[in-house]
């Protein structure tokens, strides 16, 4: 809701000066910007998937690394991650949430469980997902500079805007462009201190590290995004703007058929006036033809 939804009262309105100062009004403008930073809160908790999300994405990896230091034995590990990443995903299903989180994490395990079994290198479970980190930064960066920010792609369809931002709202692509570039940067850094220990640290070391550096970039890169979103201007709403053109396209279909109905029900009382008249015209008032007698 803007300020321009709200009643104002009227400035010249009369005060009675005995009765003190009046309370503060909410700033409108206040109010608008508090709504906005509200819904952007709103759609990044709905795109990255909240408290939940975070808990689907480490689970996985921290069961697997815990048993490993344990016990160091790669297929009870590997098993027992791939098992809680499809517990999890069952859950969502039972509830009926959103399953995109849950069956990306299943995926990503997976992914990582075979490549650690075909090679018998412990440290490959973590390899296919440090893989995906390092192609991610790189897209949120190649994205931005093509002028297509990848945040934007992600969460347009999240706003209602889908790709409005481009042309229509060059306030908010700027906001998109930054908050891109703060994932892309985010991310890569994690890779450089990731791949490293891939090459240099054991299983143990590699493990604990990557799970420490899970959530906390995240929440960084999130913030930031919600800092940039906020400050930009308000997602134009295109699915709103597609239903109030239908709507407005419906009502002119039926004015045009009201208009047509009406035109032939005037046509249909002339054609019956016309016709009685020339029923009713006395015999007198028609020419007779002369009778020629033999």
């Amino acid at each position: 809701m803007t300020s321009h939804d709200r009643p104002t009262t009227d400035a010249h309105a009369d005060t009675d000066p005995s009765a003190g100062p009046s309370p503060a009004s909410p700033d409108p403008g206040t109010e608008g910007a508090a709504d906005g930073r509200q819904v952007t809160e709103a759609a990044l908790f709905e795109a990255f998937g909240g408290v939940r999300g975070m808990v689907e994405t480490v689970a996985p990896g921290l069961l697997f690394v815990t048993i490993f230091t344990i016990n160091k034995d790669l297929h009870l590990s590997a098993i027992a991650a791939l098992a809680v990443s499809l517990v999890l995903a069952a859950a969502r299903l039972v509830r009926r949430d959103t399953l995109k989180h849950a069956f990306s994490g299943v995926f990503g395990v997976a992914f990582g469980v075979v490549f650690a079994m075909m090679t018998g290198n412990a440290k490959d479970f973590y390899l296919p997902g440090m893989l995906y980190t390092l192609g991610l930064a790189l897209a949120y960066m190649i994205t931005t500079l093509a002028g297509v920010p990848l945040i934007g792609l992600i969460l347009g369809p999240v706003f209602k805007e889908n790709l409005s931002w481009r042309t229509r709202n060059p306030g908010r692509k700027k906001a998109y462009a930054k908050a891109s570039w703060a994932w892309g940067l985010i991310l890569l850094a994690k890779c450089a201190i990731l791949f490293p220990l891939y090459w240099w640290a054991d299983t143990t070391q590699l493990g604990w590290v990557l799970i420490a550096l899970k959530i906390p970039p995240f929440l960084l890169a999130v913030y930031l995004t919600w800092v940039f979103l906020a400050k930009a201007p308000a997602p134009i709403d295109v699915f709103a703007e597609m239903e109030a053109k239908e709507k407005a396209e419906e009502e002119a279909e039926e004015r045009r058929r009201v208009e047509r109905e009406t035109l032939d029900r005037v046509a249909d009382d002339l054609g019956r006036d016309l016709v009685q008249e020339v029923v009713a015209e006395p015999q007198s008032d028609r020419p007779q033809g002369g009778r020629h007698r033999r």
